[in-house]
């Protein structure tokens, strides 16, 4: 119970400040527990970090796998990829994913966190394969790379509008996908 009560305080933390919010100061205020007691069940910032994503990242990605289901067609499921994960940028959740920093994260934290990473790439080969890529895993890995240039964009706060961004990121990757 405490550690779900911990999550969510982490959840809030990221949302609200990023990284520098998360403290363990922060985290003990949020739940009512003593610093001390945090220390009980995350060793670290990195440590909290890596479960969220651990717990967060395959929700996500089901949201993501979800749109591209019921999608009707190869092209329809790379635009349902890039648009649920551009949609999924204000979500909490999604917070935790963006916040790690390589440096926070030791090496098999974050060979956990590029594995599942690479699931989510993984959705969308056959989509690529099917339009008739060569390479269908290095088109999904580059089709990633725009869309999380999009994701950057938006949570930098651009001056674009997050529409704006989500749109020509589609654009972009359609007309890329398309060859």
């Amino acid at each position: 119970m405490q550690r779900a009560a911990l999550l969510e305080a982490a959840r809030t933390l990221l949302s609200e400040g990023g990284t520098e919010a998360l403290t363990f100061p922060a985290l003990a205020e949020r739940t009512g527990l003593a610093r001390s007691s945090v220390y009980e069940y995350f060793r670290s910032r990195a440590a909290v970090v890596e479960e969220l994503c651990a717990v967060d990242f395959p929700v996500w990605a089901a949201e993501v796998e979800a749109a591209m289901e019921r999608a009707d067609g190869s092209e329809a499921k790379i635009e349902a990829y890039v648009r649920r994960q551009l949609a999924l940028v204000g979500d909490r959740r999604h917070r935790a994913v963006v916040a790690i920093s390589a440096g926070e994260l030791d090496a098999g934290a974050r060979e956990k966190i590029r594995a599942a990473h690479g699931g989510l790439i993984a959705m969308v080969v056959a989509a690529l394969a099917t339009l008739g890529h060569e390479q269908p895993r290095l088109s999904a890995v580059l089709l990633q790379g725009v869309v999380d240039a999009a994701v950057r964009r938006i949570e930098l706060g651009a001056a674009e509008d997050p529409e704006r961004i989500t749109e020509a990121a589609v654009a972009m990757a359609l007309r890329g996908v398309r060859g």
